[in-house]
């Protein structure tokens, strides 16, 4: 079976992270993917001791969430970190509201941004991507999406495609598979409510659990470059319910 990720952020309201690791080794996942919020401020005794309560669960960070704020300002301690933690692939996962530019053209200047900020992590060796939310499937002004824009500008980077949110941004997820099936390197496995439920949880479900066809999905993937498949929820209401439940489901596809 393939290896299967569990994004952290998912247990933020869950707290302590030690006893998630516990929960998470018993349940049989072997990654887990980190967030700026669990890393950024440690020093390094306490990146070592992070690592090794990983270690000591069977889980690998393979894969950490950074800000692209963070990326560019901070780059050895970007690159400290992932190397501390064993990570192979490193993504710039959002951009707040504020931030995000207002046409094509902006888009275009952001991607190269990223394309700029990819250099000196791609040569430490590391995957490096965009992670997508729903807003970059809206329509533009002039008629283009920014995940179109982004990737003109980035032409070099990855993508961790989150699945869930391309369809809340009301696009074919299967569509942008086959379109940008060459840049996935890593895809985040999370599940949408039907319509109505899960109100207390941002209407998001546990994977198995709610709309999206994740056997076709999976199947759909089998031809890009992903490595790594990550669990994610936005808001649960019961962390144990939604580990166990969704690697349960993940190893039926």
């Amino acid at each position: 079976m393939t290896k299967l990720s569990f994004q952290l952020y998912s247990a933020r309201n869950f707290q302590p992270y030690s006893a998630i690791f516990e929960k998470l080794g018993r349940a049989g996942y072997s990654e887990v993917e980190g967030f700026g919020g669990i890393y950024a401020d440690l020093d390094d005794a306490d990146l070592k001791g992070l690592r090794a309560d990983l270690d000591k669960n069977g889980l690998t960070m393979a894969t950490g969430h950074f800000s692209p704020d963070f990326l560019d300002g901070e780059v050895e301690k970007s690159l400290n970190i992932a190397k501390t933690l064993g990570m192979d692939s490193i993504y710039a996962p959002h951009l707040a509201a504020d931030q995000r530019p207002a046409d094509g053209a902006g888009w275009l200047a952001f991607g190269k941004r990223l394309q700029e900020m990819a250099k000196p992590y791609k040569d430490a060796g590391y995957e490096f991507g965009w992670h997508n939310h729903d807003f970059e499937f809206v329509k533009l002004a002039d008629g283009s999406l920014p995940i179109e824009r982004i990737f003109e500008g980035a032409p070099d980077i990855s993508w961790e495609a989150d699945i869930a949110w391309v369809v809340r941004g009301g696009a074919d997820p299967f569509a942008w598979i086959d379109k940008l099936g060459s840049r996935i390197t890593a895809v985040h496995v999370k599940d949408i409510a039907p319509a109505g439920e899960n109100k207390d949880e941002d209407g998001w479900a546990d994977v198995g659990h709610g709309t999206l066809a994740w056997p076709k999905l999976i199947a759909a993937l089998e031809g890009t470059r992903v490595k790594h498949f990550v669990v994610e929820h936005d808001n649960p209401r019961d962390i144990d319910r939604l580990i166990t439940r969704s690697i349960a489901s993940f190893k039926t596809y």
